[in-house]
């Protein structure tokens, strides 16, 4: 990062930027938009340790992802990524020892400007050193997707775990918001279309961390009441009969993930 760089994303900027760093680097005072593209950075490429001083509710809303915040999750447990919180940042900076570079937008394109001064580059490096180590640690609830899907596989077999890749590849986020379906639903039509028990889904989410037994029972009931997942009682020797999870009608039964999907959505939007 010792010369300035100029290319058509965030993306691309970062990528170039930490493509050569052997050692770690602070990301001070990203936007949401660069939280982002640095986890797909990320985790698509190798790359330094990132210590990254961030404002608490930029990472609280980057995070609420679940596809942003598992990924991310995966990258905090190889030791790539390191989350703190930061509010006193007023610029987007890239800092290591030897360098010190700000991002910038404008015209359409992202530039990253850096600075060959000796003395500035060792007197930021030493100001932000100096805050990591007086900031809070974020803590990231969310499982890391590496142990969701080995996990899963485990506890659900091969097809759903798979069906829960192919749900999360039709999503540009998951947030249950109206804009994507959160973990839980996801879960649980995965769970419906493998015709899986609530009692397994709903143990093997709370022992990962996905979501308490109570919210898959909540979520569960919101999708029967939507018609979009039905159930049917399995006998057991002892104590009550669970439930398993079916798709709501014959044509979800018959439908694809990416119909299984808009269907969902569709529902849920207009409830």
């Amino acid at each position: 990062m010792d010369a300035n760089l100029l290319e058509n994303s965030i993306a691309e900027v970062l990528s170039e930027a930490l493509d050569n760093v052997d050692e770690s680097v602070f990301v001070v005072n990203p936007a949401s938009e660069t939280v982002e593209e640095l986890v797909d950075v990320l985790s698509t490429d190798g790359g330094p340790t990132v210590h990254l001083l961030a404002d608490e509710g930029v990472l609280k809303a980057v995070l609420d992802d679940f596809i942003v915040a598992s990924r991310a999750a995966d990258l905090v447990e190889a030791g790539r990524l390191e989350l703190r919180t930061y509010q006193n940042g007023d610029n987007t900076l890239l800092v290591t020892q030897d360098s010190v570079a700000a991002l910038v937008a404008g015209g359409g394109r992202v530039a990253a400007l850096a600075t060959d001064d000796g003395e500035f580059i060792e007197g930021a490096y030493d100001e932000y050193a100096d805050a990591w180590e007086a900031a809070e640690p974020y803590n990231l609830r969310t499982p890391a997707i590496s142990r969701v899907r080995e996990t899963l596989r485990e506890s659900l077999g091969p097809d759903s775990a798979d069906d829960f890749d192919a749900v999360l590849a039709t999503l540009e986020t998951a947030r249950g918001d109206g804009e994507g379906l959160d973990e839980v639903t996801i879960s649980l039509l995965v769970a419906a279309r493998n015709r899986e028990l609530l009692y397994d889904v709903s143990k093997w989410g709370e022992d990962i961390g996905i979501a308490s037994k109570a919210t898959f029972s909540r979520t569960k009931t919101k999708l029967e009441e939507n018609d979009l997942i039905d159930t049917e009682k399995v006998p057991i020797d002892v104590g009550r009969p669970r439930l398993r999870l079916l798709l709501g009608d014959e044509e979800l039964q018959d439908s694809d993930i990416e119909e299984l999907v808009s269907a969902t959505h569709s529902a849920l939007a207009a409830a």
